[in-house]
């Protein structure tokens, strides 16, 4: 290959990238290297700040009830979401999978709600579906059972509104994680399951166990994975359906809704503490990431 070539071959590299790589420094890595230098300074209304404070925003958060509190929302929010997601996403997928008509169109059909807006969808939720006067869609069925209105978002004990908050981001996420599966199920050697047969296996849950399951090992760890983070940064749902004209309950504050207070809020934007608050978020997700990927070996072969 001749040095023109060579330097041809650079520059059209560079000119489909570069764009790429000029937005990502502009609008991702210069945002998030500015956020961990406001979190060592008092960033009050400003973001130029002078005073250096070290570690002092970092131990406020650290030690900031409703933080602490935000953090204990999200657990409890990925712990409901994160294994009801896989659980769905993967049955979906493998009932698609098995179709022997009109796969593509069911495909679409459950895919099509990723597609949606997570405003519209949580307004959607929050005034037809699981809205607190008897003309909502659910509160009309049980009324069928003779069962009273329920205010679903604002029933704290129990605390239905996780029943809102759940079946709302499961509805807009299923479809992408089951694409996921779908792509890994169609890439399982056939001869594997002929081999099995060969040896006596029925087709069933002996088969799943031992075949299937072992073969979808890295696009679960990868489905895992991406749907933690998802949680971590649970937003629109919390705000939209939670919030009102009175303000945002605490009780059901994710981390990022909490952060958007402290920095952007009413009593004051204070956007040291805010990134503070944000740089810790953002090592949690990067620590619990990386242990789930060395717990499940991500990144391994399927086999």
């Amino acid at each position: 290959m001749t040095r023109s070539r060579k330097t041809r071959d650079a520059l059209s590299f560079w000119g489909f990238v570069g764009p790429f790589l000029i937005g990502l420094a502009v609008f991702a890595y210069l945002p998030i290297g500015w956020s961990v230098y406001l979190s060592f300074f008092d960033a009050r209304n400003t973001v130029t700040p002078s005073v250096f404070v070290g570690l002092d925003n970092y131990a406020h958060m650290l030690t900031d009830g409703p933080f602490l509190s935000s953090l204990g929302t999200f657990s409890v929010f990925a712990l409901f979401i994160v294994p009801l997601t896989f659980a769905a996403s993967l049955a979906l997928a493998v009932g698609v999978h098995q179709l022997e008509f009109a796969r593509a169109f069911f495909r679409s059909v459950f895919f099509l709600p990723f597609a949606c807006s997570y405003v519209v969808a949580s307004l959607i939720w929050k005034t037809s579906l699981f809205s607190g006067v008897r003309y909502g869609l659910v509160n009309t069925v049980l009324g069928r059972f003779g069962v009273d209105p329920i205010a679903w978002t604002g029933t704290v004990h129990p605390p239905l509104y996780w029943i809102v908050l759940v079946t709302a981001r499961l509805w807009l996420q299923l479809g992408f994680y089951m694409i996921l599966f779908l792509a890994a199920l169609q890439r399982i050697p056939q001869h594997l399951y002929e081999a099995a047969w060969l040896d006596g296996a029925k087709p069933g849950w002996p088969v799943f166990r031992h075949i299937t399951l072992p073969q979808l090992r890295a696009t679960s760890v990868a489905v895992l994975l991406l749907n933690l983070i998802n949680a971590y940064q649970a937003f629109d749902e919390f705000y939209n359906i939670m919030g009102d004209s009175r303000g945002y309950p605490p009780f059901a504050r994710p981390p990022l809704v909490y952060l958007y207070y402290t920095s952007l809020g009413s009593g004051g934007q204070d956007l040291g503490r805010g990134s503070a608050g944000a740089v810790i978020l953002a090592l949690i997700i990067a620590v619990v990431t990386l242990l789930q990927g060395r717990l499940f070996r991500f990144g391994g072969s399927e086999a």
